[in-house]
Formats: C-alpha cells, sequence, structure tokens
C-alpha cells in the first residue's frame, strides 16, 4: 500500500492547484505565506521557550537574594523551578506550537498542558503525557508561560475566564495577530505579555516546502534562515521590537526571583551572547557586552542602588516605544549578529561570520497603532 501512494505522490491531477483556474493560480503565494508565517511564529515561540528555559537552569544556580523593596509576586509561584508551559487553542496552529515545544525546544510533556474545545480529540499529546482539558483559568493559573493560539472572537471571552488567574510573572506570548497589543492589555488586566509582529515583502522564494509537520521543516537549514529574526529570505520579516519584548522579558524573570541587576545583567551576558564572532576574537573590544545603560536611562541608572532587581518592565510600552535598548541594538551591528548567531546554533545551525550578511539584515520596526 505504502509503494502504491507513493506512486500517487507524481500524478498533478492529485495536487491542490489542480483543480484551481490558471488565472486564479496567482493567489496560490497566499497559501505559501501562511505556512511561512506558521513555522516561523512557531520557531520564535520555540526559540523563546530555549532562552527562558535556560535563564531558569541558571537561575537555579543562584543563591536566592530577597529585598524588602523587591516587586512583591506570588510565593508558591516562584518556588518551582520548573518552566510550566501552557497553550489555549489547539487548532492547527496549536498542534504545531505543541510539537515543536515537544520536538525542537524540547520540554518534558510533563511540563505542558494544553486547553481546547475538544481535548479528545488530541490523543498523540495524551498519549505523551501532556495534559490535555477544557479548562482555561486552570491552565492559565498553571502556566509560567501561556500561549494564546485561539481564533480572535474566542479572545476577548478568554480572557474573561483567566485574568483574574494569571500570577503576575507569567509570560502571556500572543499569536493571535488581529488583536493589538494594547486592546490586549486592557482584556487581560497584566503587562507581562509578548506579541511579534510580522509583515511581507512582495517578491520571495517560496521556501517552506509543501505539507511537513513544523518539526521537521525546522531541520531544513534554509527554512531555519529563513527564520531568522533578522532575515528577509523567505518573505515574512519580523518586527524587530520583539527582540526587545523578549529581552525585557528575560530581565522580569529575573526581578520575580529577586535577583540584584547587577547578576541578571551578568545572567542576560552568559544567556544571549554565549556565541562569539572571529573578530571577537581579533578585536575583544568590539564584542557586546550589556550594560545598565542599555536597559533603562543615565538618570535612572544613576539613583539605582547596587543591591537593587531591575525595576519592573512593562512589556506593552517596551513593543510600542522607543526604549534605551531600542537605540542599542539598532545601533550595534554586532549585537545583531550575535543574536543571529545564537538563534541559528540553538536550532542545531552553525554559521560562519561570512555568512552573516545573507542572514542578518536590519530592518526598521513596524509601527503598532495604539
Amino acid at each position: 500500500m505504502e509503494v502504491e501512494l507513493d506512486m500517487l505522490d507524481e500524478l498533478e491531477s492529485l495536487r491542490f492547484e489542480f483543480g484551481i483556474p490558471e488565472q486564479e493560480r496567482y493567489w496560490l503565494y497566499l497559501q505559501h505565506r501562511y505556512r511561512g508565517l506558521m513555522i516561523t511564529g512557531c520557531a520564535h515561540a520555540g526559540f523563546f521557550c530555549k532562552l527562558i528555559i535556560n535563564l531558569s537552569k541558571l537561575l537555579q544556580q543562584q543563591p536566592r537574594t530577597i529585598h524588602p523593596r523587591t516587586v512583591s509576586f506570588d510565593a508558591a509561584a516562584t518556588e518551582d523551578e520548573e518552566v510550566a508551559v501552557g497553550i489555549i487553542g489547539c487548532g492547527h496552529l496549536g498542534k504545531q506550537l505543541a510539537n515543536v515545544l515537544l520536538k525542537v525546544v524540547p520540554i518534558p510533556a510533563e511540563n505542558l498542558q494544553i486547553s481546547t474545545r475538544r481535548p479528545e480529540s488530541l490523543v498523540e499529546f495524551r498519549k505523551l503525557g501532556v495534559r490535555c482539558v477544557y479548562d482555561n483559568a486552570a491552565v492559565a493559573s498553571w502556566a509560567k508561560v501561556l500561549f494564546l493560539c485561539c481564533l480572535p472572537a474566542q479572545l476577548p471571552n478568554i480572557c474573561l475566564e483567566i485574568q483574574s488567574k494569571l500570577d503576575k510573572s507569567c509570560i502571556v506570548y500572543s499569536l493571535v495577530s488581529a488583536i493589538p497589543l494594547p486592546r490586549l492589555k486592557n482584556l487581560l488586566n497584566h503587562t507581562n505579555i509578548l506579541r511579534p509582529q510580522y509583515q511581507f515583502i512582495e517578491d520571495f522564494d517560496n521556501i517552506w516546502g509543501e505539507n511537513e509537520e513544523v518539526p521537521s521543516a525546522l531541520q531544513d537549514t534554509t527554512i531555519i534562515r529563513g527564520t531568522c529574526p533578522y532575515s528577509t529570505l523567505g518573505g515574512v520579516i519580523l518586527n524587530v521590537k520583539w527582540l526587545e519584548g523578549l529581552c525585557y522579558a528575560l530581565i522580569n524573570v529575573c526581578t520575580s526571583r529577586s535577583v540584584f541587576h547587577t547578576q541578571a545583567l551578568k545572567l542576560l551576558n552568559k544567556l544571549l551572547l554565549p556565541v562569539h564572532l572571529e573578530s571577537c576574537k581579533a578585536d575583544p573590544a568590539s564584542c557586546p557586552k550589556f550594560q545598565l545603560t542599555d536597559f533603562m536611562n543615565k538618570s535612572y541608572v544613576r539613583n539605582l542602588y547596587q543591591k537593587r532587581p531591575f525595576p519592573w518592565f512593562d512589556l506593552i510600552t517596551v513593543q510600542l516605544k522607543e526604549t534605551p535598548f531600542s537605540q542599542h541594538i539598532s545601533a550595534t551591528r554586532s549585537l545583531q549578529d550575535h543574536i543571529s548567531l545564537l538563534y541559528c546554533e540553538s536550532f542545531g545551525l552553525t554559521i560562519s561570520e561570512d555568512e552573516l550578511p545573507y542572514v542578518s539584515k536590519v530592518l526598521q520596526p513596524v509601527e503598532e497603532k495604539e
């Protein structure tokens, strides 16, 4: 039977495009865009989870510090060092994301919970040990990272269910592109929210393949390059403000654990800048290293006590407004290249410095209306 199916694969009459009139085949590019957007969104979510998990491991090695003026967090939420990941909504995108989290990141099945209207349909995830329920509030109260993968029309009711259940330190990562950040902030009454924004270029090569699962696609070196945050290959472009939100989200994780800002900077350097360019060896001074003034204005830094955590950052503001880090990262090409190297290596792709111009390209942030 398998041999027979392989023989049928080459039959043009069985392909999706065959039933579309010749004059309408131009619109097939939308199918490629959709697939490229799905793979890119899942890849960036996976990269973010990798960083959160690695940071959690680094924090486990740190002595716990408590300061009386530290931002108050739920004690129970910070005791368990495991990164609990929740997904609300498990249609096609949610399933692909879950597979990336389990197979590419990877996270243990017991650290993932999914809430969907049809949990009985997720047999493959249940067999792996993933808890699949229809209880948005329970998953939201349990998760430290919560992915929203529902339909835009469902989001207001879901937010109403979960807004009182979210811990302050929980990072909500929205893949619901139709709901802007200010609206999402109001719906959730929450400031620790990340939402990537994407745009498309007109002319692009279809590098995204056809029907393979996203974890399989992310083994293709061309596709990994196409999802790189500064890449225009493949036509799907990430708003670089997402990288700022990611960095400030990592800082908030440190703040929630009462880590002093001096130590948090060391952790950021260790986490985000472990891979170096060849030129760094020849000129160590050119190798980037995070400073306090990269994230806060100089007047605030002057008044910040040595043994204090970073302040709590509103990630919505970070992604919508100009920040000290906006200026720093846009003016520091070596930092962009280091992040490109880190991103590719997190997916098992080692690239040389000579290849960076084909992966990394400075892009202007896409403005989002408030």
